[in-house]
């Protein structure tokens, strides 16, 4: 039998396990248990040749239909092959911008809810702890696709490190509604077990005693933040679609939609009195991620007309300024992220982010860390897109001239890009168009009146902001209208960690955010149907 793990090839006799085959190619493959099947963390995506496998254990009668546990998986007897890959670590686009934090055009001034008085650790006032070593908190940026950490020093606000990882909730679908259901057929909380495992790992891999940690600070979307603290999100899923929070905030039985949790309690492996706190909710599927990329922007100052967009698996949109802030989502689904795409993958080493159609017939790509391309992130897919119009090889409706059902950028690693994939992109392009649109109506402003429209995400900071026009995904504005923030969410979430008064000031935005369910606008099928035209939009 032969196994291709991670790309790397190699032997196995009957009754090899993938994890063992793993470990042969030095290829590091999680786990809490030793390969005992209990703790679920050895999660193997098979993309080819599943037939050649042993049949699904007990432990693996959770997961998806492409999914194995590494140590339950064995090769059978005969010839085949089995290519598949382990959840990626990725390396995090991020640069320390810690000592650049503003607030209100000034530096912002370190005031962490945890704080030293001698050898005494205090969290807001109350003691957690005795210790003379340096104090830690971690902002978390906990995304559908991929989780993002940032180490920090409580006492210099400076970075310590960075670390992120493909969400491993990926087994129980690629967008929230999938994950949603998922989490209502399947007892033990198994999404939350995962991303827990998976985070620890994470942790215990940083570069200081975990002990020393004692705020996690978390922005994600409303249902990835429930899910890791271990709430129902089953009222997310269906009309009015909001968290337990914000149903029990109406009802009077609590104060605010933020969460928090001793650490002890979800079982992290920092100090067992430390504090994971969740950043409030700004509506329905508008969550703590969007409200952190407010802090990152300083909105509570923001006297300008202005939008942001969040562009992922649930596109985020806000419209305003300090006196009135319009917010909606949009469920874009996870094209853009390289998911349902035939060669789509994440933003790593191999990807294609770049791609150009030269006068003479050839396609020029740029391909992350320099090596063979291996598939197509986002950023590539935009630009493709954009290419693909302008030399007039692909028409406003997605159809090629090739007359074929495809368009071939490296034939030599089996890269092309369908219509069938274009039909996904143009889906999840019609949903974030529509959404601005519809927020944009509702504010009563045209695009053109904006003065600034944030781009937050790593796929927004890595997009050709041209292409993104003459396809349609960003309205037809200047280029000095825009501005490609990264990931916003994590930086929101930095502010939030190393500053109570910005973090209360946040609470007070959120409150009076008006959010738009765009489910509910009558406009939106034929906002829709125009968003999925490859069109450039009015301003």
């Amino acid at each position: 039998m032969k196994f291709t793990i991670n790309a790397h090839e190699l032997e196995a006799a009957p009754g090899t396990s993938l994890f063992e085959a793993a470990e042969s190619a030095e290829i590091r493959v999680p786990t809490s248990c030793e390969k005992q099947g209990r703790c679920g963390e050895c999660l193997v995506e098979v993309v080819e040749g599943m037939e050649h496998l042993t049949p699904r254990s007990p432990e693996e009668e959770h997961l998806g239909t492409e999914f194995r546990l590494a140590c339950r998986a064995r090769a059978l007897p005969g010839d085949g092959a089995v290519r598949c890959h382990t959840l990626r670590r990725t390396a995090m686009r991020i640069e320390d911008r810690a000592s650049e934090l503003r607030i209100h055009g000034a530096p912002l001034p370190l005031d962490p809810a945890v704080t030293r008085d001698g050898d005494r650790i205090r969290l807001e006032g109350h003691e957690v702890a005795r210790a003379t070593g340096p104090i830690h908190g971690v902002a978390l940026d906990l995304g559908t696709t991929t989780v993002a950490l940032r180490l920090l020093n409580l006492e210099s606000g400076k970075t310590v490190a960075t670390s992120s990882f493909e969400n491993p909730q990926r087994f129980g679908g690629t967008d929230v509604m999938a994950r949603i259901a998922y989490d209502a057929t399947h007892e033990g909380r198994p999404l939350q077990r995962m991303l827990l495992g998976y985070l620890s790992h994470a942790i215990n891999e940083l570069p200081v005693d975990p002990m020393s940690i004692f705020e996690i600070v978390v922005a994600g979307n409303s249902t990835m933040r429930d899910l890791l603290f271990g709430l129902d999100v089953q009222s997310i899923g269906r009309k009015p679609f909001r968290s337990q929070t914000e149903l029990q905030l109406e009802a009077g039985e609590r104060e605010s939609t933020s969460l928090s949790a001793e650490a002890q309690r979800l079982h992290l492996p920092i100090h067992p009195r430390a504090r994971v706190h969740g950043l409030p909710l700004i509506g329905g599927h508008v969550g703590a991620d969007a409200a952190a990329c407010l802090l990152a922007v300083d909105f509570p100052s923001e006297e300008r007309l202005v939008a942001l967009m969040d562009i992922g698996t649930n596109t985020e949109l806000i419209v305003g300024n300090r006196e009135r802030v319009l917010a909606a989502s949009c469920p874009a689904g996870p094209a853009f992220e390289g998911g349902r795409v035939s060669c789509g993958m994440p933003a790593l080493d191999g990807a294609i982010e770049g791609v150009r159609l030269a006068a003479d017939g050839r396609v020029l790509v740029d391909v992350i860390g320099g090596g063979p391309p291996e598939g197509l992130c986002g950023s590539g897919l935009v630009e493709l897109l954009g290419e693909l119009l302008r030399a007039g090889r692909m028409n406003d409706r997605g159809r090629l001239d090739t007359g074929e059902q495809g368009f071939s950028l490296d034939a030599e690693h089996g890269i092309a890009l369908y219509e069938r994939d274009i039909s996904e992109l143009a889906q999840a392009k019609g949903a974030n168009t529509a959404g601005l649109r519809i927020l944009l109506r509702r504010y009563g402003v045209r695009a053109a009146d904006l003065r600034v429209f944030y781009l937050a995400g790593a796929f927004g900071k890595h997009l050709s902001a041209d292409a993104a026009r003459r396809v349609g995904l960003l309205p037809d504005i200047d280029d000095h209208c825009i501005r490609q923030l990264g990931n916003a969410a994590i930086e929101g979430a930095t502010i939030a960690l190393l500053s109570l008064a910005r973090r209360r000031e946040l609470e007070k935005l959120v409150r009076r955010i008006e959010h738009v369910p765009l489910e509910a606008a009558p406009e939106l099928f034929d906002e829709f149907a125009l968003g999925c035209l490859f069109r450039p939009i009015e301003p």
